[in-house]
């Protein structure tokens, strides 16, 4: 009998989540699954660890296939942790990042938990996926997702990736009927970011982080954002390394 893949699941929304679970359970059909997902919500902490206080493993299930664990850290931190102190042999077959609730299509990846788990897979030649979609809301009907993750899945337990090569998955929302996939680049553009100024209870002052991204590409066919914006799945192909060799030669006259 084929020994079964073994799986990571994780995210950023924490252990609880509905994507999380809903992922997991996709997952199962696979193989052996291990999930290590923070045990709260831990978005927009992109590539931190913890390194100035101890971290904390809790065990929520344990069964034949499926090993539910949280940690008290970051999303990195329990890619970390699982391949430290979790997974058979120090190493899965396969880490799944998500679903996460809201979209990480174009720079958002930058910052998100979610694409840095397997940000991370990818640094230790793990191949590995994120799932995003573009609904918010805590309770979502991921049901339109299960067959184009399975798609996805299989394909690269099948033919796996490149070394340091990664997958960036963005749904549109849910509710409105998905046109196909595309693999296709990256947006860009950036985040037009304010901080909005109010008053507590007690009249002291705070901030709070508000903004929207402002697409460069809004008529290219080939990014993510006109993917989503065309109810078509996004399929990103994202890698560790990240040098720009163009600047390498326009920068010939600093070397000596």
């Amino acid at each position: 009998m084929d020994k079964k893949p073994i799986i990571l699941v994780t995210n950023d929304d924490g252990i609880e989540a509905q994507g999380i679970q809903f992922l997991t359970s996709v997952m199962e059909q696979f193989g052996e699954v291990y999930v290590v997902a923070p045990q709260q919500h831990q978005s927009g902490m992109s590539h931190a660890i913890t390194i100035q206080v101890p971290l904390r493993l809790r065990k929520h299930t344990e069964t034949e296939n499926l090993h539910i664990y949280s940690v008290s850290g970051t999303p990195v931190d329990c890619v970390k942790f699982a391949m430290d102190r979790i997974l058979p042999n120090h190493k899965a077959d396969l880490i799944v990042s998500g679903i996460n609730h809201g979209s990480n299509s174009a720079n958002s990846a930058i910052y998100s938990g979610t694409v840095a788990c397997v940000r991370e897979g990818a640094i230790n030649n793990i191949p590995s996926i994120a799932f995003s979609s573009l609904d918010y809301a805590p309770v979502v009907n991921f049901t339109p997702y299960k067959s184009y993750i399975e798609k996805i899945v299989k394909t690269v337990l099948q033919q796996g990736l490149e070394k340091h090569v990664f997958l960036n998955v963005n749904f549109p929302r849910p509710e409105n009927p998905i046109k196909g996939m595309k693999v296709c680049k990256q947006a860009d553009g950036m985040w037009v970011e304010r901080f909005a100024e109010n008053k507590d209870p007690l009249g002291r002052t705070y901030f709070w982080l508000t903004g929207g991204f402002e697409n460069e590409e809004k008529e290219n066919s080939e990014t993510d954002e006109w993917c989503l914006d065309h109810n078509i799945i996004s399929i990103v192909p994202l890698k560790v390394e990240s040098t720009d060799f163009q600047a390498i030669n326009a920068l010939q006259s600093l070397n000596e």
